[in-house]
């Protein structure tokens, strides 16, 4: 058995645009309700939802049967929970709030075999196919989505020399996080949240980075993928959840009061 090629780390090798959708329910059933819509690339959160091991491997497994490609990202840069990710099966890793080089060292190494890093060795795992997969120590490394999130002004500062680090795949930029560090605390669609992001964004494509990020603004979306970001999640489960049921909700009660 051979290692499948992953089509999220390919693509954006390629430059070819990937739409994605937030995923934050923790749930595989609420999973499989996503998981025939076709996004490129779904994200798996485990930072700011309550998702664990077992929740996880819940929705690995709906989506490895379909045409998105599971990303997850782990609450924080820790080379022993990465371990157990990636053994775990996951496909590409969102590292959160990196803040320097060292740390994106770090965030890589936790993701590569030794000598080229410090991730543990295990013959036997759901990402092997406990075994049965021949070629896996040879080409994880290379099919491995890896991406570092930049969420404050300091880590932009830097974005160029983090984003040269080897093995960094893609970077991203977390709008909500980065208002907060610049005094606009739930603004992350503000102009000068972007007003920062932008440029370092442009710097890294123009070296041939992949750039992404979360908005909640379908046009917003389709009008970064059309200025060069290569991945772009346009939506997360539950706001849309939210959002829809309070609309639907409020449409009826209109209704019955016009």
């Amino acid at each position: 058995m051979k290692l499948p090629v992953n089509p999220f780390t390919q693509a954006i090798r390629k430059g070819e645009k990937q739409i994605g959708l937030w995923i934050s329910l923790c749930s595989p059933f609420a999973a499989e309700v996503v998981a025939p819509g076709g996004y490129d690339w779904v994200l798996l959160d485990m930072e700011h939802s309550p998702n664990e091991l077992g929740t996880l491997l819940g929705q690995l497994e709906v989506f490895k049967s379909s045409s998105s490609t599971a990303i997850v990202r782990p609450q924080w840069n820790d080379p022993v929970l990465v371990k157990r990710l990636l053994d775990l099966g996951a496909e590409g890793l969102l590292f959160p709030m990196i803040q320097s080089v060292e740390e994106a060292e770090k965030a890589v190494a936790s993701t590569r075999y030794p000598p080229r890093g410090i991730r543990g060795v295990s013959g036997s795992t759901r990402a092997n196919a406990f075994g049965r997969i021949t070629d896996y120590f040879q080409r994880i490394e290379d099919e491995t989505t890896v991406i570092l999130q930049l969420e404050t002004k300091t880590a932009i500062a830097q974005a160029e020399a983090i984003a040269a680090v080897d093995g960094v795949s893609g970077i991203f930029f977390g709008p909500a996080d980065i208002a907060a560090d610049i005094g606009l605390l739930g603004k992350p669609m503000d102009a000068a949240v972007w007003d920062l992001i932008m440029p370092a964004a442009r710097k890294l494509m123009a070296k041939g980075v992949p750039v992404g990020t979360l908005v909640l603004d379908a046009d917003f979306a389709a009008k970064l993928l059309q200025e060069g970001f290569s991945f772009v999640a346009c939506g997360t489960d539950a706001s849309l959840l939210a959002k829809n049921s309070d609309q639907l909700l409020a449409k009826v009660k209109n209704t019955l009061e016009s």
